[in-house]
């Protein structure tokens, strides 16, 4: 696999501050987090994810969450640049993050300069909202997350 782009990289280190203001440290893991999922490839890695408590040690020797644990609360994707890329976090990912069950699912899509939040309800993902500009990003398991799109989108320039 590639390396990230830099702007994605920029993106998901920004989050990644965000969100430590928030959720303890341990439970913020940047890209470098494995996510067994059913399907190929067999594991995922996402730009940044936010682990359930219970992760903490179960990830101390492999920083990998496995099939036969509970998914992560948060999986965020930053979009790198290409079609093939673009199928790969709306279509491919999408699906095996819900067949996981993974309750909440980030778009961060610098292209079309959009943020997509998705949360799993009744076994489907439905759109919370695709944020731009100075909407307020939205977030149901961290309500308390207060930032606009605008701020993600640039973060990584």
């Amino acid at each position: 696999m590639l390396p990230e782009p830099g702007l994605n990289v920029g993106i998901a280190a920004f989050l990644f501050a965000q969100f430590l203001s928030i959720v303890d440290h341990l439970r913020v893991r940047p890209h470098g987090l494995e996510l067994e999922v059913r399907g190929e490839p067999r594991n995922r890695s996402p730009d940044l994810t936010i682990i359930r408590e219970e992760h903490i040690q179960q990830l101390l020797r492999r920083n990998t969450i496995r099939l036969s644990m509970a998914p992560p609360v948060l999986v965020i994707e930053v979009v790198s640049p290409g079609e093939l890329q673009r199928d790969r976090d709306y279509v491919a990912e999408r699906a095996q993050y819900l067949d996981r069950g993974v309750p909440e699912y980030w778009i961060v899509d610098p292209g079309p300069q959009t943020v997509t939040v998705l949360e799993l309800r009744e076994s489907q993902y439905a759109e919370v909202g695709v944020f731009r500009e100075s909407d307020r990003i939205i977030s149901p398991s961290f309500p308390e997350f207060v930032l606009m799109a605008q701020q993600i989108l640039v973060a990584g320039q």
